[in-house]
């Protein structure tokens, strides 16, 4: 949930999952596990499953929030892959995180789970959340192991392979666990072989092969939309937003040059 609050006070409650939310703007007071706590902004709440909090606006003109709920299986999943199994569910002890690089991480996740991102985009981002959590966050209790990684060689045929995946099948959905199963590692282990060795996480390799053909579409003479169902992008406004950010000019502009120099 993504909501701006000013007079709304929750009732004591909790959830079933593990709640990561960033404060954007203003603050909310609220009270858990027997304390009063603040969460201003560019602060983080963290709740475990069943902690019961209330919450209400700690300023006049309120608090906006970006709120997202992952489930236990959600976690436990991600954090055997990262380390084999070895890790147990982590516990937070501090239901306010002042955590720059966390908060980041949340306010990057929150648009790919709401948004409608392509699964390995989805993946990536809510990798890169839980795992900055629970490493800098988590309570020492949680026996936290660490991550499987692969050698130099391994890692460099680990990342080829999914290569040949993405260059073959980029306008499909892929999930990350199609491209571990192509590079015969966790999902984990191949998100750090792939970005060690080509310099950008996977889904920025698929996007960029995406527009690659988008972008050889408009020279045939395609029109934008035709390029971009073609070439795999979700919608439109999808092609059009990372058109601009990686070339400059917008997918029209470009077809139009294109055909005034044919």
């Amino acid at each position: 949930m993504h909501a701006h609050f000013v007079r709304h006070v929750f009732h004591l409650h909790s959830h079933d999952a593990y709640s990561f939310a960033v404060t954007e703007y203003g603050s909310q007071r609220f009270h858990c596990r027997g304390g009063g706590h603040t969460c201003r902004a560019g602060m983080i709440m963290a709740f475990n499953p069943d902690d019961p909090h209330d919450g209400e606006s700690a300023e006049e003109l309120g608090f906006t929030y970006r709120i997202m709920h992952i489930g236990p299986e959600v976690v436990r999943d991600m954090l055997d892959d990262i380390t084999g199994g070895r890790a147990r569910m982590p516990l937070f002890d501090r239901p306010v995180v002042d955590d720059p690089l966390l908060a980041r991480a949340l306010r990057r996740l929150h648009p790919a789970l709401v948004g409608g991102a392509d699964p390995l985009v989805r993946e990536e981002r809510l990798t890169a959340a839980v795992t900055a959590m629970v490493r800098r966050n988590a309570s020492s209790r949680t026996g936290s192991a660490a991550p499987r990684e692969l050698s130099g060689g391994g890692r460099t045929t680990a990342a080829r392979r999914v290569r040949a995946l993405l260059d073959e099948s980029y306008e499909r959905d892929l999930t990350a666990q199609d491209l571990a199963d192509a590079a015969g590692c966790s999902r984990f282990a191949l998100y750090r072989a792939f970005r060690a060795v080509y310099g950008m996480p996977p889904s920025d390799y698929q996007r960029l092969l995406r527009l690659r053909k988008a972008r050889g579409l408009l020279v045939a003479g395609r029109s934008v939309a035709e390029a971009a169902a073609l070439s795999g992008f979700a919608d439109q406004a999808h092609f059009h937003r990372w058109f601009v950010r990686s070339f400059g000019v917008t997918p029209g502009v470009f077809g139009r040059a294109a055909a005034g120099s044919v």
